[in-house]
Formats: structure tokens, C-alpha cells, sequence
């Protein structure tokens, strides 16, 4: 979202973090139905899912509540609003291991990767590489897609590696990098980010202009930037 909210900004490569259906670490939890939230509680980990929550609530639910941080590190005992937004693995976890509390405790939950795209038809991209104006891209963006196409082709030695580190089960980090997410910013997750765009506007997340830079984007991919 900040790349929509600071003109000149470019895309430096088609390198991203993006999903086609349920993202697992990106989830909404309610304390009350969706259409009677009045307080939303939102991860600073993340402005691109915040802005993402706040496009939701008011698209399918018609709600503008009031917002409040949710400090990186904190869990769903650190608020009591109506709703949460937590991200990473802490949202893994609620989901994996704490099906009975997040049951008892909350009346719903929205994977918010999987809430967009039946939504949409389109991916999501949570994040993607970005430069100030003046900086040459050119050999930083091979290096990226370089950096991610090794990344992909080792999915399992990092779930194996980083499980651990963050307790969660083995097979569950591979099933995350390898079915949930994906990392190439292709022909629809450009269609995507410009139906995000749309969306910010709308909802007066972003400021006007970057429509036609975002439909070059569609048409003729990140070179357009």
C-alpha cells in the first residue's frame, strides 16, 4: 500500500509475496458478527493488510469502525475490540493449534487472502520490492529474482529450517511457502494490485493519479514503471 500512497515509487522486480486463495497468515477475528464491529484492533506488522481489513469491513460488511494498533508481538489477550487483525505466524498458530480457543473466544474468522480472492477472482500481493525515485533498479532486480527463484527451489530446507524457530510444525511451513503463498508478480497479480488500488481510493487509503502508470503495469508488466 505504500508503494499506492508515495508517487514515484517504482516496482523494482517481479519478485513478490502474494496468494490465489487462503494466505493462512493474514487472518480477521471477530468477537461480535462482522456487520456490529465497532472497534478493530490491527498488527503493525503489516499496512498492506491493514488497509486490506479496512477495504473489507466496508465493501461486504458496510461498517467504519474505529481503529486502534495492535502491537508487533502481541497476542489476542493484548485488546479487547470487536475484531483483531493478526499476521505471520502468530495468525498460523491461532488457526493450527488453537481451533478450540479461537472457537470459544471468537465467533468468526476471515482468512483475508482467501476473502479477497473469492471476492475478486484476482491474487493478492501483501508485498513486492519497491525504491525511492533516483535509484537504478537495473542490477538489484536480477539479484532479487535471482534470490527468489533459489528461495522457491529449496521451500522445504527453509520450512525445515525456520519450523523450528517459530514452533510450528515442519510439514504446516511447507505446506505455507509452497501451497499458500507465491512470488512471481505475474499478468493477475498486477490485476490485482490494481483492483487493490481502485479499492484504496475509494475508501481514501490512497491518493488519485496512478491509474494509468497501474494499467501499464497490466499491459506490459513491471517495465512499465
Amino acid at each position: 500500500v505504500e508503494f499506492f500512497r508515495t508517487p514515484g515509487y517504482t516496482i523494482v522486480s517481479d519478485a513478490c509475496v502474494a496468494c490465489q486463495g487462503p494466505v493462512l497468515s493474514v487472518k480477521l477475528l471477530f468477537r461480535v458478527p462482522p456487520g456490529e464491529v465497532r472497534r478493530v484492533a490491527l498488527d503493525e506488522g503489516s499496512r498492506t493488510s491493514s488497509a486490506l481489513t479496512k477495504v473489507l469491513l466496508a465493501e461486504q460488511c458496510g461498517v467504519t469502525p474505529s481503529w486502534e494498533p495492535l502491537p508487533i508481538g502481541c497476542g489476542v489477550d493484548a485488546t479487547d475490540a470487536d475484531c483483531l487483525l493478526l499476521i505471520g505466524d502468530r495468525a498460523i498458530v491461532s488457526g493450527e493449534r488453537g481451533a478450540g480457543e479461537i472457537a470459544s473466544d471468537f465467533c468468526e474468522v476471515w482468512d483475508l487472502g482467501e476473502r479477497w480472492c473469492r471476492w475478486t477472482g484476482l491474487p493478492f500481493v501483501f508485498a513486492m520490492w519497491i525504491a525511492r525515485p533516483g535509484v537504478d533498479t537495473l542490477a538489484m532486480r536480477d539479484v532479487l529474482n535471482a534470490a527468489r527463484d533459489q528461495g522457491v527451489r529449496q521451500l522445504a530446507a527453509i520450512a525445515a529450517q525456520e519450523a523450528a524457530a517459530l514452533d510450528i510444525d515442519t510439514d504446516l511451513a511447507r505446506r505455507y511457502l509452497q501451497d499458500n503463498l507465491h512470488f512471481k508478480l505475474g499478468r493477475k497479480e498486477r490485476q490485482g494490485l490494481s483492483r487493490f488500488y481502485q479499492l484504496c481510493v475509494k475508501h481514501d487509503l490512497a491518493p488519485r493519479g496512478l491509474d494509468r502508470v497501474l494499467e501499464d503495469c497490466v499491459t506490459d508488466g513491471c517495465r512499465a514503471f
